[in-house]
C-alpha cells in the first residue's frame, strides 16, 4: 500500500478490549505518525470504530455507512481509505489472544470496496518485550512499519 496516496485512514478496535481502552495509543501513535502510521501524509483524516463484539459483523454495517458518507461529503474515493485493524484485535496481548475473526473481518471490509486493509496500530513496547521473553506469541502479518 501506497501511503502517500491514502487521505483517511480508519481504525477497527475490538469491542471488548474498547470497554476498558480508551484508544489513546492508537489515536496518539496516528497523530505522531509512528508505529503503524509512519508514512501517511499530513492531512490525512482519521476515526476510530469497533468491530462490534464477536464475530464482527458490525464491521459491515460501519462500513456501508462510512462509504456512503464518504461519497456524498468528500471527494475521497474507498481507494484512498486505509482500514487498521487495532492491535487489540490482531496481537496477543494483556486483554487476549489474536481474534479469531480476523479474516471474516477483512473479507467484511473488502465486500465493502475497501483494498487498504492493514494489521496493526500501537506499538508497545511493554507487550513487544514480553514477546521476545515468549510471553505472547507474534504474528508474521502484524505489521508496525
Amino acid at each position: 500500500m501506497d501511503k502517500s496516496k491514502i487521505r483517511y485512514v480508519i481504525a477497527i478496535q475490538c469491542e471488548h478490549s474498547k470497554k476498558r481502552c480508551s484508544g489513546f495509543a492508537c489515536s496518539n501513535a496516528f497523530f505522531e505518525r509512528r508505529d503503524a502510521f509512519g508514512g501517511y501524509p499530513e492531512g490525512t483524516k482519521f476515526l476510530t470504530t469497533t468491530c462490534g463484539g464477536c464475530c464482527g459483523t458490525g464491521v459491515a454495517a460501519q462500513l456501508e455507512h462510512f462509504g456512503k458518507k464518504l461519497h456524498v461529503k468528500t471527494d475521497i474515493k474507498k481507494s484512498e481509505v486505509a482500514i487498521h485493524l487495532a492491535s487489540c484485535i490482531v496481537t496477543e496481548n494483556r486483554h487476549h489472544d489474536r481474534c479469531p475473526h480476523v479474516d471474516y473481518m477483512k473479507s467484511i471490509i473488502r465486500k465493502n470496496g475497501f483494498e487498504n486493509i492493514h494489521e496493526g496500530t500501537f506499538k508497545s513496547a511493554v507487550t513487544e518485550e514480553l514477546r521476545k521473553r515468549g510471553k505472547y506469541k507474534t504474528y508474521e502479518e502484524v505489521s508496525f512499519e
